[in-house]
């Protein structure tokens, strides 16, 4: 089986597709178009354009669009024990 792309319907009713490799992988999938004629659009896009697609690893660049950390810490709370029911307060006699 080679390569291919699938086009189904997600829960919304949208339009989705994904690329599907020999062994049944599904390498990614697309967003949510409202209809066919979109997401075939789409794929005939990719299929156009990607021998020309670039790799750009940013995998080891600095973080810098991250969020600053914050430097108050917050620690967190203990949850109360929970009290043992003994035998006087579930009705019973306690024994001595």
């Amino acid at each position: 089986m080679p390569y291919k792309f699938e086009i189904y319907r997600d829960k919304k009713n949208e339009f989705r597709f994904r690329f599907v490799a020999p062994n049944g992988e599904k390498m990614f999938a697309s967003e949510g178009y409202v209809s066919k004629a979109s997401a075939k659009s789409t794929i005939k896009s990719i299929v156009k354009h990607v021998s020309a697609a670039a790799v750009d690893d940013i995998s080891s660049a600095k973080a810098a669009t991250a969020a600053p950390k914050s430097k108050k810490k917050v620690k967190a709370k203990k949850a109360p024990k929970a009290k043992k029911a003994t035998k006087a307060k579930r009705g019973k006699k306690a024994r001595r």
